[in-house]
């Protein structure tokens, strides 16, 4: 596989790059905060919550309370049933909220798994569904938006009125028949911000009030994102087998591409060479009694065949599991790879024992295709390769110091590297700056 190295990949500083970014902005983040979109769209969300949270609430304790009151007749079932599908699609509404409002983006639940079809069967697909169970919750919880919609909304309005104070105490004299903003009052005492001092003091506490109330409404949004994110998404049991699914798929789809590509090079390898092999004996057996001298000269260049016939067998046969790796390890096979590398490589492995054979081929041929990438394109002129183990992981590094560049995106061969370790719970990890040095660390299951 091939890893694109050069100008042009892993830029951190155009357009779309975050420090690009910040110097767009003249103000610092705290003062910008009050006017941005995003803390509107988290105050407008916190001020939908209230209306939705009630219907919600109320909805799901009422129709739980009917239900488990019924249970004692079959009527009971049909109920829990509505209000399990009642709340179900509540979490349609409030992931389409979260994700418009919030930007917070959560897959669908597991779908209802029903065995049979008819009324029977989806009551009891959705009384086992714990997606289901998940979203009452999230609605029994809802009072919360109650005390979230309070705290938003008396935060952004004491502030902004207290910020804008300056603009309309004038109506306190002219329409109210009193000096200003009353602060405190009783039979012989009253306290009215009237004076430039009292009314600057007011806009400045107003101004703290104001520039806090953002972030206030983030703490506030952040509660609802983890209510979100945890009732009404998918499981982690489901996600995982989600992902285990998935990476059944690479697994077989890269030992289909294996086999094919064993096949292509025994066709137009070793295959047609033997068969131009066996050609070439049939002919030297025929002149063998007219022309002994030229038999003899064909059978000579038929052993040169053969002895390139076997240094092809003997490549596919390294590239498919080299003997030396399950004989001697990863430090003698990762050795023998650097030793076949057009660029001085220098080889540490530090581990105490050796991973499954699984995760030891699949780490042989990580570096393998790491060093081909660095021989073509990186420019290089060093490379090491550091192999360790931390606790029940095994880690190995690439390091070179060539132009650097290199991504695993789109149809790269490092996304394609990255897709194999997923299969096995692996990791990859690409630190590529354009002028390098390129730094390229794999984390794979130890499981000795």
């Amino acid at each position: 596989m091939a890893t694109q190295y050069g100008q042009g990949y892993g830029d951190g500083d155009g357009p779309g790059s975050p420090g690009a970014e910040e110097r767009r902005h003249r103000l610092p983040a705290p003062l910008r905060a009050p006017i941005e979109a995003r803390s509107w769209r988290e105050f407008g969300y916190l001020m939908l919550g209230l209306p939705i949270g009630i219907v919600m609430f109320t909805y799901a304790v009422t129709m739980f309370a009917l239900g488990a009151g019924l249970l004692v007749t079959f009527l009971g079932i049909p109920v829990l049933a509505a209000a399990l599908a009642g709340c179900r699609g509540f979490g349609v509404l409030e992931r389409a909220r979260a994700r418009r409002l919030l930007g917070l983006e959560v897959a669908d639940p597991e779908p209802l798994r029903m065995k049979g079809h008819g009324p029977m069967a989806w009551m009891g697909a959705m009384l086992k569904s714990g997606a289901s169970w998940r979203h009452l919750l999230y609605a029994v919880l809802r009072p919360w938006a109650v005390f979230a919609f309070v705290v938003a909304l008396n935060f952004w309005v004491y502030g902004w009125a207290l910020l804008t104070y300056p603009l309309w105490f004038w109506l306190f004299p002219m329409y109210g028949g009193q000096d200003g903003l009353q602060l405190y009052g009783d039979q012989t005492h009253n306290i009215y911000l009237d004076n430039p001092f009292e009314i600057t003091v007011t806009a400045l506490v107003g101004l703290l009030f104001t520039v806090a109330t953002p972030w206030i409404v983030r703490a506030l949004t952040s509660v609802d994102r983890l209510l979100v994110h945890g009732l009404l998404g998918p499981s982690r049991l489901a996600t995982r087998v989600v992902e285990l699914e998935s990476d059944r798929g690479v697994v077989i789809d890269t030992a289909a591409a294996d086999l094919r590509r064993i096949e292509r090079d025994l066709h137009d390898g070793a295959q047609a060479r033997l068969v131009a092999l066996a050609m070439d004996l049939g002919l030297a057996k025929e002149k063998l009694a007219e022309d002994p001298r030229a038999a003899a000269r064909m059978v000579d260049e038929a052993h040169g065949e053969v002895k390139t016939a076997l240094q092809e067998l003997r490549d596919l046969a390294r590239g498919i599991h080299p003997a030396v790796l399950t004989d001697r390890g990863l430090d003698a096979a990762l050795s023998a790879v650097a030793s076949r590398c057009t660029v001085p490589v220098q080889v540490e492995v530090d581990l105490p024992a050796r991973p499954a054979p699984a995760i030891e081929g699949i780490a042989y041929f990580t570096v393998s295709e790491l060093l081909q990438n660095v021989s073509k394109h990186a420019r290089a002129t060093r490379v090491t390769v550091d192999v360790w183990r931390v606790e029940d992981r095994l880690l190995l590094q690439v390091v070179d110091n060539g132009v650097g560049g290199a991504v695993a995106s789109g149809g790269s061969g490092l996304a394609g590297l990255a897709g194999r370790l997923d299969a096995v719970d692996g990791i990859l990890v690409v630190d590529s700056p354009v002028a390098g040095p390129t730094r390229i660390t794999a984390e794979l299951p130890w499981r000795g």
